[in-house]
């Protein structure tokens, strides 16, 4: 489960990531229209209109209002047209915000399951190590031959260790000398 929880976060962040490139590169799509149609191109050969400005009078119109430049004084546009361009992008914009922000709250639920599986995860062994410990006071009474299986012989190390004092004193100053360190030298240790 906890496995496949983490693919889905996977997929989920990057999903995210892709949109916010399309929505970069939808950007600077419009601000290369922008800068296209300032440049003057040469004509091509053959050519018999004397420009070759292939930019539609709409996207410059949009792409000027977007900037806050005024449209030039000599052309003027059907108002629709305009409209109907900048109404396209912002509803796209939209669409791409709210599925973002739907990402986002999946995300969130995803790491809070993450977490609280581990959570559980770690209070199971906790508990499989008392049962062992249990099984090992019950085998302790004479006459009680023990036949060890897999269960056994894999919390029997776990049991051990935590019974040894020099690993626990260990630990414990390792926490201790790791909760002393500025936050800058934690980052670095975590590096």
């Amino acid at each position: 489960r906890c496995a496949e929880l983490q693919i889905q976060l996977t997929e989920a962040v990057s999903t995210m990531a892709g949109q916010k490139e399309l929505i970069a590169k939808l950007e600077h799509d419009l601000s290369t229209i922008q800068a296209l149609s300032t440049v003057h191109r040469p004509d091509a050969e053959g050519a018999a209109v004397p420009s070759l400005e292939k930019i539609p009078e709409p996207i410059k119109e949009a792409t000027a209002l977007f900037y806050g430049h005024p449209p030039s004084p000599g052309t003027s546009f059907p108002e629709g047209q305009v409209d109907s361009l900048l109404s396209i992008i912002s509803s796209q914009r939209e669409r791409f915000r709210a599925r973002n922000q739907e990402l986002e709250g999946e995300n969130r639920m995803m790491q809070h399951t993450v977490h609280a599986l581990q959570s559980e995860l770690d209070n199971l062994r906790a508990d499989n190590i008392k049962l062992y410990e249990k099984i090992k006071f019950l085998q302790s009474y004479p006459g009680r031959g023990g036949s060890r299986d897999d269960t056994e012989q894999r919390y029997s190390s776990q049991y051990e260790e935590r019974l040894d004092p020099f690993s626990s004193f260990s630990r414990k100053e390792r926490q201790r000398k790791y909760l002393s360190l500025s936050p800058w030298d934690k980052a670095t240790l975590s590096m």
